[in-house]
């Protein structure tokens, strides 16, 4: 099956205007993603659903940003319209939030690279309208964060305005275009927070039985502050979510001011560690895979070995000689060996200093435990990488259990020394 010159691999989905699928570019032999809707479809739903489609790729073409999905191609073929764009490997936010809420720092991260997308495109005169988790996908790369379909954006100097017509999803739309209102880049902030809100409490911001219902809650109602459904966030973070979400576009942030303050937030961001080849990789995982929780097994074992082995000997030794030290002379000459100078007489103390009997240093239960836990959590990290990036929630969730093992022992061992 081919649409214009792009022979189609597979079906991905079904957008809210059409089909999508994974595409073949033989000009350049590039793996694209071609969207289609069917020109007739587009002529039953409004005399302006086709210019607003090709209005898509005029919007996005424009954008040449890291975090905005690239569009290289547009046009009709066969009764279809279509719009061929970057292919994007990765899943979409709204499946990783279907998890339950996630890492602070993930969100934050998250949020700042949707904020820096809208920053780029509202200053080129771009709004999306359409914020949703579905609308961002989190590639495989480390966490990158690609803003997808802007199939309902319009340009700000655009004669075609939507006044009037409430367009977007609406858990997320802003109350000025759940009320059809003219709109600028204050209402994409909106919709972030909207998205924000839901990682971090992993709850819906508004949320009701019905569209009404819901469209009601987003212009008339407040939701439920942020840090009453997760007491842990910061007070500075649960302030700026509120401006995000004031119903009146006004107190809200722009996006470059957004940016700003979740960078603020968020000061110590993930360095990417450098891509490997890929022909390593395969390589590389399984030697990490067993060679890491081995030698950690091994230096445990080591340890225990050189505490009951040693210390306990070395202890008696001690108290063997101070309780059988006598008095020796003040001085005290080496035999000397034939045809070598005798050596300088060796000057000893006057009395032996007597230090108390060492107990045998015992094996500690409580530290092999933590050990062994450390040892688990590590194996486990690794199978978790075998499968997903440094980003993945659940390597978030193994990262913090391994910092919470170090800080305890840390804190029994300083205990320890004090008692």
């Amino acid at each position: 099956m081919k649409i214009g010159r792009y022979e189609i691999l597979d079906e991905i989905g079904q957008g809210a205007m059409g089909t999508v699928y994974r595409a073949r570019d033989p000009l350049i032999e590039r793996t694209v993603a071609i969207k289609t809707v069917s020109l007739s479809h587009l002529r039953l739903e409004g005399s302006d659903a086709e210019s607003r489609f090709l209005r898509e790729a005029q919007s996005a073409g424009r954008l040449s940003h890291p975090n905005i999905v690239t569009i290289y191609d547009v046009g009709e073929a066969d009764g279809l319209a279509y719009i061929a764009m970057e292919y994007l490997s990765g899943t979409t936010l709204r499946d990783i939030m279907n998890k339950g809420p996630m890492p602070l720092d993930l969100a934050l991260d998250t949020a700042a690279q949707m904020a820096e997308a809208l920053m780029f495109a509202h200053e080129h005169g771009v709004i999306h309208r359409d914020i949703k988790p579905a609308n961002v996908v989190i590639a495989h790369q480390r966490g990158h964060v690609k803003l997808t379909d802007f199939g309902i954006a319009h340009l700000v100097n655009s004669n075609h305005t939507q006044t009037g017509q409430m367009l977007g999803s609406p858990r997320y739309m802003s109350p000025e275009q759940a009320m059809g209102r003219e709109i600028d880049g204050r209402s994409d902030i909106f919709s972030l927070g909207a998205v924000l809100y839901e990682m971090l409490t992993g709850h819906y911001a508004f949320d009701g039985d019905s569209l009404p219902a819901i469209v009601y809650r987003v212009i008339s109602e407040t939701p439920v502050a942020a840090e009453l459904v997760r007491p842990q966030l910061p007070a500075e973070l649960a302030s700026l979510l509120a401006r995000i979400l004031s119903k009146n576009p006004e107190a809200r942030p722009d996006a470059r001011a957004l940016v700003n303050a979740l960078h603020v937030l968020a000061p110590t961001t993930p360095q990417e560690p450098a891509p490997l080849p890929a022909n390593k990789i395969p390589r590389l995982l399984p030697i990490l895979a067993f060679g890491i929780p081995i030698g950690v097994l091994l230096l445990i074992g080591l340890g225990i070995i050189v505490i009951e082995h040693f210390l306990p000997p070395a202890a008696q030794d001690v108290s063997a000689s101070t309780q059988n030290a006598r008095p020796q002379p003040a001085t005290e000459t080496a035999p000397v060996k034939a045809g070598r100078p005798a050596p300088l007489p060796i000057r000893q103390p006057a009395t032996t200093v007597r230090h108390p009997a060492q107990p045998p240093v015992e094996p500690d239960a409580y530290l092999a435990s933590l050990d062994k836990q450390r040892v688990d959590l590590r194996i486990q990290r690794t199978e978790l990488l075998l499968k997903y990036t440094e980003h993945h929630p659940d390597v978030r969730l193994v990262d913090r259990q391994l910092e919470q093992l170090r800080n305890e022992r840390r804190e029994y061992l300083r205990q320890r020394r004090k008692n």
